[in-house]
């Protein structure tokens, strides 16, 4: 497909793009109105549809919602970053295809290797001439003293030349444990993890994230924008090679970035129920005109329409839910100053795509479009860049509407219990002022005319006829405050369960005798982590996996810097599984490694991958502490050279055999070669006749005994 230049044919997109604007502004208005609901009572304020009685002099909002939002956005928060690791994984798929799952040496290639080591091990020279493979690291003694000046990581590299060098077969090793295999479709999966958490950092996604979350509690859907390619600046100095002098070079790179949309930009298509179904989505923007005129040196805007916007003037028009939103009067002279831009994405109409130059393959051609409006003008209009096509938004509820495009938040689902508990905060605070204050019955005609009658400490009353006490009453009202309050707690509790926060996971004390131990605590705080479990799952389904799918599609198309990256891959978002709780998920951890101590469990142990996921529930970085298994083969067939044992390196799976050690039998001395002290030892370096620790006697033994 390919598009024409602007002209001023392209008018009937005008028209087209703001027909569907309007009709996605007025399937919403009912959606406003609940925002707006929710707004005021986050901030404590009463709507123009509140009405207080005449006789109420208490206007007070108790901002319980305000404290039910703060609490669920922090627990989300902390749900999902705690652990400083972004919540997206990158795993092979149960086939890959076009990449193998497994790739070993070949037998005769491990021959080669071991012959190399041991030639190495005793200090041998002719293996070297006979063309087998020697070791690139060696001992005192051996011939192959290690430079000064060595390093780990130097020796560890010339060490993987050797495997490097003998090539891989493809397909699971016939004997994982004694011959080094690997997985290049999970090592690419692993290669793209990292890539797509260094892209996630350098577009501070996080950041992006809290603002997307937070509407999503407060409003109850948050939605995230992109990724779209952006060329970044770094700043890098280098020295110049032949003036040694450091000059300043900028370095520019292809980046992804990530926006986040607020609700009230954004207008969904009527018909949909979720961005799957969507045919198509529209942002409103508001710029003001340095903003708009910055829109010229975006790629593929047109100039001569922006230039053409920007004389004929502003062109904002204020929508009805902004006086409710923003704390300010005269918000149309305040937006008279800006441009109102409409951002289109999605499908276009046959007719109108041929009439502005969009050309079919054939009748049953889609066309996907990206069109910017402002006033009467297209500044942008280009097919959709993605492959495969979609809609560059993820739209997540924080709980589903049924059978509605945008969800319910916090303070819709508690907005009757606030309302309630605003009603007795203020019926018994009115009742504290009448009830502690005396009310006064006087008879003026027992007293001498003309009196004032204030009532302060000291006063006299001139009495003119009548007993004592009867000229001048007071009156004390009972108190229903205690009523009031109970009426207030009933409801809080309601809230509580409506909205699945209870309150002392935000701090609130006075809850029964269960807290009072760290146990019950530790029971109660993981009940509540269990409520939010449908938010997370939310978050996993709608916005995390398809934040990785897009990023992956992203890297895919516009990423060439890392071409091994690619393969058949699969996104997992990881949101719900940090809703464990970090001491129960450690504890279960740690039970699980001592079951798999048993000798005979231990090989089919994924020791790498449990290690990893005890740090992380201690809140440890796996990346720092633990190396890769391409490393860890290594390390461990250095160290096995440096005890001098050549029978090293039994991996698994590509890995080293990094399991506990296997014990010994009961009862056998591990001191003892013999194993003497009962049980069988396993096979080993058997001593020969006349050796120590040999344990048949000879006879000239037998004869001296």
């Amino acid at each position: 497909m390919a598009t024409k230049p602007y002209t001023e044919e392209h008018d009937p997109l005008v028209g087209y793009v703001r027909n569907k604007f309007q009709q996605a502004e007025t399937s919403r208005i009912y959606d406003e109105k609940r925002w707006l609901g929710a707004y005021r009572n986050y901030r404590g304020l009463y709507g123009p549809e509140t009405a207080f009685r005449d006789n109420e002099k208490s206007k007070v909002f108790v901002k319980i919602t305000k404290t039910k939002v703060l609490a669920s956005f922090g627990q989300i928060i902390e749900v999902l970053f705690g652990s400083g690791k972004f919540p997206i994984g990158v795993e092979p798929t149960p086939v890959p295809e076009e990449m193998a799952e497994y790739a070993h040496l070949k037998p005769q290639q491990m021959q080669q290797m071991n012959g190399a080591a041991n030639g190495a091990a005793n200090g041998a020279a002719n293996g070297a001439a006979n063309g087998e493979l020697q070791n690139p690291y060696g001992f005192p003694g051996d011939g192959q003293d290690i430079p000064k000046g060595a390093t780990a990581d130097m020796l560890m590299e010339n060490l993987a030349q050797n495997y490097k060098a003998v090539g891989l077969d493809e397909g699971p090793a016939p004997d994982s444990r004694s011959m080094p295999q690997i997985e290049p479709a999970k090592l690419a999966a692993e290669k793209l993890q990292k890539v797509l958490h260094d892209q996630l950092e350098e577009t501070e996604a996080i950041k992006i994230l809290r603002h997307v979350f937070f509407e999503m509690c407060l409003l109850g859907t948050g939605i995230l924008k992109g990724p779209f390619s952006e060329d970044k600046v770094y700043n890098k100095w280098d020295s110049n090679e032949e003036t040694g002098e450091e000059a300043y070079m900028a370095k520019i790179k292809t980046v992804p970035k990530l926006e986040a949309v607020s609700c009230w930009d954004f207008y969904s298509d009527p018909n949909a129920t979720n961005m799957e179904d969507s045919e198509y989505v529209i942002q409103r923007h508001s710029f003001n005109r340095q903003q708009f005129a910055n829109l010229i040196k975006r790629p593929l805007f047109k100039e001569e329409a922006i230039i053409a916007c920007l004389e004929q003037g502003p062109n904002y028009q204020t929508r009805g839910y902004e006086s409710g939103l923003y704390d300010r009067e005269n918000i149309e002279s305040l937006n008279k100053n800006r441009f109102e831009v409409f951002e289109y994405w999605g499908l276009l109409d046959k007719r109108i795509a041929k009439e502005i130059g969009f050309e079919y393959k054939d009748e049953l051609d889609v066309v996907s479009i990206n069109a910017w409006i402002c006033g009467n003008k297209v500044l942008r209009c280009v097919a959709n860049p993605f492959t495969p096509t979609r809609l560059p938004y993820m739209v997540c509820p924080y709980e589903i509407n049924p059978y509605q495009f945008f969800g319910i938040g916090i303070p819709e689902n508690m907005s009757d219990s606030q309302q309630i508990m605003n009603g007795h905060a203020r019926m018994a605070i009115d009742n504290l002022a009448l009830s502690g204050n005396l009310v006064f019955d006087i008879d003026e005609t027992m007293l001498v005319p003309g009196q004032d009658m204030k009532v302060f400490p000291g006063k006299i009353f001139r009495r003119q006829s009548g007993q004592p006490g009867q000229a001048i009453h007071g009156l004390k009202f009972p108190s229903t405050t205690n009523e009031n309050m109970m009426m207030f707690d009933r409801f809080r509790q309601l809230a509580d369960e409506s909205t699945g926060i209870p309150s002392y996971s935000h701090g609130t004390t006075g809850i029964q005798s269960t807290t009072r131990t760290a146990a019950g605590m530790s029971m109660l705080m993981g009940a509540a982590a269990l409520n939010i479990k449908t938010v997370i799952k939310n978050i996993d389904d709608y916005l995390l996996k398809p934040l990785g799918k897009t990023l992956f599609y992203w890297n895919m198309q516009f990423n060439d810097d890392k071409p091994e990256i690619k393969g058949d891959l699969e996104i997992k978002a990881q949101g719900t599984s940090s809703l464990m709780q970090k001491e129960v998920r450690s504890q279960r951890l740690m039970t699980f490694m001592q079951t798999a101590a048993n000798p005979s469990l231990a090989p089919f142990v994924k020791w790498h991958t449990i290690l990893k996921e005890v740090a992380k529930s201690l809140d440890i970085d796996p990346e720092q502490v633990i190396n890769d298994p391409d490393r860890a083969a290594i390390f461990a067939q250095i160290m096995g050279m440096a005890n001098g044992n050549q029978n090293n390196t039994a991996v698994a799976g590509g890995q080293a055999q990094m399991g506990p050690p296997m014990q010994a039998p009961a009862g056998a001395s591990t001191a003892d070669p013999t194993g003497a002290g009962g049980g069988n030892i396993g096979t080993g370096n058997v001593p020969l006749p006349g050796e120590a620790g040999f344990s048949q006697a000879t006879p000239d033994t037998r004869k001296r005994s």
